[in-house]
């Protein structure tokens, strides 16, 4: 059920904007009202949540140990799985941040013949590592779109990508990698009964989400011809806030726009927050040093005692009523 909740969500959006792509009017709205609002909404939630973040107290050291702490001078200590430097935790989220340290060494347990037998789960990792950098490499590469001229080094990463090129348009590897790790993401989540148990359509509706625009995107690259002239225009008319809509530039390109300013607007609020939430986890960000030094609750405060002198004088009359004894009357 929340599989077909999360794809008809995807769905009714690619429907309403093969409707709006049909009328000028809406085409407006879809091309240059939706999209800054969408914008607007992502930057005021994204700054939100994250000074929310920032405000919140970390009295304590909670950092994740993954191996041994710094201790005796005999005993080696884990530098990067429980660092106690800086320089430490510079590396272990270097290595969280561009490298899923954490979910490479992510392992599954079942039971065998009555036995518990663990071993490794890369599947994970490799799919997000392939999700992540080719988003990341396609979101680069569509700065050519928001730039007149555009930038050299820009340029550069479209060649590099394209550099599988076979007949034209190109191939982007990109797009091959950003497909294929959603694809092993969402079949892992559809294949394992016990991920599948405890997925809601929060953890779906992302993955349709991007799907989409992915496909949409390579549709329009390969199928669905759009004026990429008008596109470029309309997309640096936008970004130099004098947005012109020329004519004629596809459904397709709508539709497209559609599904990234929903995705910017679902943004903040999903979990696709932890892109920046992960530099602001105390349990990735700080040291362990809880053996090296005495941490003390900023807010501790000295308790209030109240002694039996005090609790007597309060209810001694009670206490006589109830036949309790009394040290003084």
């Amino acid at each position: 059920m929340d599989i077909i909740i999360s794809l008809g969500a995807v769905l009714a959006i690619i429907v309403v904007a093969l409707v709006g792509a049909q009328a000028t009017g809406l085409q407006y709205l879809l091309g240059i009202i939706i999209p800054y609002a969408a914008f607007a909404v992502f930057l005021v939630g994204f700054v939100k949540r994250v000074l929310d973040w920032a405000r919140s107290p970390v009295p304590f050291r909670i950092p994740t140990t993954a191996g041994q702490e710094v201790s005796l001078p005999w005993i080696k200590s884990a530098k990067l799985d429980n660092p106690s430097t800086t320089s430490g935790v510079i590396a272990r989220m270097a290595l969280e941040i561009f490298a899923f340290r954490s979910l490479f060494r992510n392992t599954k347990a079942e039971w065998r013949s009555g036995f518990l037998i663990q071993g490794p789960a890369k599947w994970l990792w490799l799919g997000a590592l392939l999700f992540h950098y080719g988003f990341l490499v396609t979101a680069v590469r569509h700065l050519r779109l928001f730039v007149d001229p555009i930038p050299a080094w820009i340029n550069g990463i479209d060649m590099i990508d394209g550099m599988l090129q076979i007949g034209a348009p190109p191939v982007y590897i990109s797009d091959l990698l950003l497909i294929g790790g959603l694809a092993i993401l969402l079949v892992r989540r559809l294949a394992l009964p016990k991920v599948r148990y405890i997925s809601l359509p929060a953890d779906y509706f992302p993955l349709f989400l991007i799907l989409a625009i992915g496909i949409t995107g390579l549709l329009m690259r390969f199928f669905f011809r759009v004026d990429i002239v008008g596109v470029k225009t309309l997309v640096v008319g936008l970004a130099s806030f004098r947005p012109t809509l020329p004519d004629g530039i596809g459904a397709m390109f709508f539709i497209h726009v559609l599904l990234v300013c929903t995705l910017l607007a679902y943004f903040p609020f999903s979990k696709l927050m932890h892109m920046g939430g992960v530099f602001l986890s105390p349990t990735r960000n700080l040291a362990n040093t809880n053996r090296m030094k005495r941490h003390i609750n900023p807010w501790w405060k000295p308790p209030k005692f109240h002694p039996y002198e005090e609790y007597e004088d309060e209810f001694r009359e009670l206490m006589k009523e109830a036949g309790i004894p009394v040290e003084r009357e």
